[in-house]
């Protein structure tokens, strides 16, 4: 079975085209995206057949969970349907189907390559019950205080169709312990649905840097809705404008956020090769 391995900042992933195909994808991405002994990656993206859009973008992380949204996968979903003609390549603009609702795209193209993705993220949520978060609303939550394997955080919560804890710290996020109190986030009982972690530096008011601990990954290079849900919480806390630059360990993204309508992100994706997954 034909797949492709595709990156947006170093997140990646394998793409399959499902749509003919019923298999156990939860029970197959652990293995697959082992880096040893599989093919590697932060998890699978599946092409299917949409129900509200001609296409239906299912993200299935490395340990084998299902993700609502994911910003770097759709982003390379969208090259993938433009670079392999699934889409007519006078087209610009595209809709996908994802757990987290229908997403809109705008390809940005560069002698005909499309080199980055324009995403309308939605609106972000903040309502506890939507987040979730096991707090009473109404949202938003701002600087919620909570202790973590001895560090006190600060974090902010936002929904991008997946939740999110932020922390905007004054150390370096560099020096900070993710590796080890990240999972502790990720599982701490305020979190139903578990959520991801984001720890921040403001650089300025336009620029923040920042790692995640990726909910069912782990560290990973990039999260595009993480770095959405940074973004909106500087601006809930008064610190950003409506446009910013959020540089994380792949690379920067260029987030918009008016504080009333959709989040837009925009990014690059890559294709990096093709290969032939042997079922067994």
């Amino acid at each position: 079975m034909r797949f492709y391995k595709v990156h947006g900042l170093g997140n990646d992933f394998i793409l399959f085209d499902a749509r003919a195909r019923r298999l156990d994808w939860h029970r197959l991405a652990p293995r697959l995206c082992d880096r040893h002994f599989g093919i590697g990656a932060d998890g699978l993206l599946l092409l299917e057949d949409g129900e509200k859009a001609p296409f239906r973008m299912r993200i299935i992380n490395a340990d084998g969970s299902e993700a609502e949204m994911c910003g770097n996968g759709i982003r390379c979903f969208a090259k993938y349907l433009a670079d392999h003609s699934y889409i007519p390549a006078d087209r610009d603009e595209l809709e996908v189907e994802t757990l987290a609702g229908i997403q809109r795209l705008r390809l940005v193209r560069r002698g005909g390559v499309v080199e980055a993705v324009r995403v309308a993220m939605g609106r972000p949520r903040f309502d506890p019950a939507e987040v979730p978060v096991d707090l009473p609303g109404p949202g938003p939550i701002i600087d919620y205080p909570v202790i973590v394997d001895g560090h006190r955080l600060a974090l902010t919560f936002v929904s991008m169709g997946n939740p999110h804890a932020i922390a905007f710290l004054d150390d370096p996020v560099e020096a900070f312990p993710l590796e080890q109190v990240g999972p502790k986030v990720e599982n701490h009982p305020l979190f139903p649905k578990r959520t991801n972690f984001e720890v921040v530096n403001r650089l300025s008011p336009d620029h923040y840097r920042v790692r995640v601990w990726e909910r069912g990954v782990g560290l990973t290079l990039a999260c595009g809705t993480g770095a959405c849900a940074v973004a909106v919480a500087a601006r809930l806390k008064r610190l950003a404008p409506e446009k910013v630059r959020v540089e994380l360990p792949g690379g920067t993204l260029e987030i918009e956020w008016d504080g009333q309508g959709e989040v837009l992100m925009t990014g690059p994706a890559a294709e990096v090769f093709v290969g032939e997954w042997f079922e067994d």
